[in-house]
Formats: structure tokens, C-alpha cells, sequence
């Protein structure tokens, strides 16, 4: 909202048609608390549309030609993509210590890891993946895919450009910061020798055929996405990622996530550093092929 701009009032009723509508669309939910935030970050798309009220609005939701384009547009309104490079370091160093030596013995050969992160925002995720694979040093050679999606389409913008902010290096090491970036005008852009590896896509998780297109992954970083959805969303999502990961492959979540009460088909492997869901190979085989 613009400074002035009045809110358009959004009725009870209508505020539950809107949130439900959300859910079963992207299985984002938001819960009778907010309530003034859809009020407040939709006002101006229905003020843009020139409609009299949210329910007009949300006819044009239901009925309105452009009605995926404007779904999508209210997913960059109302989405948080907070986050910044190195996030979760424990479990960081989980992955490039101990996940990615088991992967390589398992890959050896193949020679092909992938990658996926899933709700990759503005990409400083993927491209710290990229990075920690690159300084493992032994994948010289190696067919490297790191996918990363969002169905926010404003901040996959920001990720393909590979440009960032001081702001994103909160907790990044002056190491990779000289190695990887170089710096222009105060704006810090990503290497090729990451960006390469590293590829972004608009995605719906709850859209079962784009996410087929996706391919097999031998690693999936879901981190702080799966707190934004409702029980049944959830386990929509993980058993999607159960189908996409190899045998043997990860599942690596967030430390305010887990899947108590979501999925019994992860085994739950305790490292050094962190704690990690495996898919289990099937009895009798420890490889991919």
C-alpha cells in the first residue's frame, strides 16, 4: 500500500472464500488472524482491477480470464522470501562434510548429483549449494545440477540476475564472498563458475505435472517452506518429494520443521553436526542404479 491509500474492506466471508481458495490452490494457509493482512496487501489488486469490492474480486478469482496470472500475482504479494547466504550453518556443514562424500561414493559412476531447492526465494540457497559443492573438490568432472524453484515469480527474478545486497552476506565467510562475487557499485554478483550449475523455475509443489518434469534428485532442501501450509498441503509435498528423491537421496528441512505426523517413509539419520531425513534404499541395494 501507498502511503494514503485507503483499505478496501474485506469481509469475514469473503476473507474465508479468498484464504480457502489460496489453500487449495498453492496449499498456503492463512489462518482468521490474517485476516487484515489479506485486506491490506490485496486492496490495491482490486483497486488495479477497478472492482467495487472483494467480492467482486473474487469472482474475477474464480471466473476472470487471467484468473492464473492473478493467483500468481497475489503469491508475490503475499509471500515473506526472507533469507540470505549460509543460512543454517550446522546444517550446511551436515551437507558438505558427510551427505555429499556419501553421494559421491554412491554417484562415482554416474558422475551426476542433483540438486533441489524447493522454495529457493531469491536464490541465495541454490547458489550457497553450488558453492559448497564446488569447494568439496571432488566433483571436478561431474555433471552438477542444482534446481532451484519458487512460485513466487518477482524474486526468481532476483535470483536469475545473481546479484545481491550486503544484507545477503549476514553470515557469510569474507572467503567466499572474494572468491565467488565480484563487487559492483556497492551490488555483489555471483560467479559463472556457480551460476552454471545453478537453474531456476516458476513451480507450484501441489502441481503434480510440472513437478514430474523435475526429475529425480539426489538431495531436496525444503527449508522453512512447509510451515506456510496446511496438514494435508504437507504431506501432499513430502510424499511429491518422496517420488522425486533416489534411493538413498536427502531430504533436508528446516529446524522449525519435521515430519511427525506427515510421513513414516523417511528414515531419520543422526550426524555429527545435524539431524537428516533419508529416503532407505531398497533392501539389498545401496546404489541408484
Amino acid at each position: 500500500m501507498f502511503e494514503g491509500e485507503e483499505l478496501i474492506h474485506l469481509p469475514e466471508d469473503v476473507f474465508r472464500l479468498i484464504r480457502d481458495l489460496i489453500r487449495d490452490y498453492f496449499g498456503i494457509y492463512f489462518d482468521d488472524e490474517s485476516r487484515y493482512l489479506l485486506e491490506k496487501r490485496l486492496s490495491r489488486r482490486v483497486r488495479n482491477h477497478h472492482f467495487g469490492s472483494f467480492r467482486d474480486y473474487f469472482r474475477h478469482l474464480l471466473y476472470g480470464r487471467n484468473r492464473d496470472e492473478e493467483l500468481a500475482s497475489i503469491i508475490d504479494v503475499l509471500t515473506v522470501n526472507e533469507t540470505y547466504f549460509f543460512r543454517e550453518q550446522s546444517q550446511l556443514k551436515t551437507f558438505s562434510e558427510e551427505i555429499l562424500p556419501e553421494l559421491r561414493d554412491i554417484n562415482k559412476d554416474k558422475k551426476r548429483l542433483r540438486i533441489w531447492s524447493a522454495g529457493c526465494s531469491t536464490g541465495e540457497e541454490p547458489y550457497t549449494i553450488a558453492m559448497l559443492v564446488l569447494e568439496n573438490g571432488n566433483f571436478c568432472g561431474w555433471n552438477v545440477e542444482v534446481f532451484g524453484s519458487d512460485i513466487n515469480q518477482r524474486v526468481l527474478q532476483v535470483a536469475r540476475s545473481g546479484i545481491y545486497r550486503k544484507n545477503s552476506f549476514r553470515t557469510t565467510e569474507p572467503y567466499f564472498v572474494n572468491k565467488y562475487f565480484k563487487e559492483e557499485d556497492s551490488l555483489f554478483r555471483i560467479s559463472d563458475d556457480v551460476k552454471q550449475h545453478v537453474n531456476f523455475s516458476h513451480l507450484n509443489l501441489l502441481d503434480p505435472f510440472k513437478v514430474r518434469l523435475v526429475g529425480t534428485m539426489d538431495v531436496i532442501f525444503c527449508r522453512n517452506v512447509l510451515i506456510y501450509f496446511d496438514q494435508m498441503s504437507r504431506k501432499k509435498v513430502v510424499e511429491i518429494f518422496h517420488e522425486r528423491l533416489l534411493d538413498g537421496g536427502y531430504l533436508l528441512l528446516g529446524h522449525a520443521e519435521s515430519l511427525i505426523n506427515l510421513s513414516t517413509a523417511f528414515t531419520l539419520r543422526h550426524f555429527k553436526h545435524d539431524m537428516v531425513y533419508q529416503k532407505p534404499f531398497k533392501k539389498g541395494v545401496h546404489t541408484d542404479a
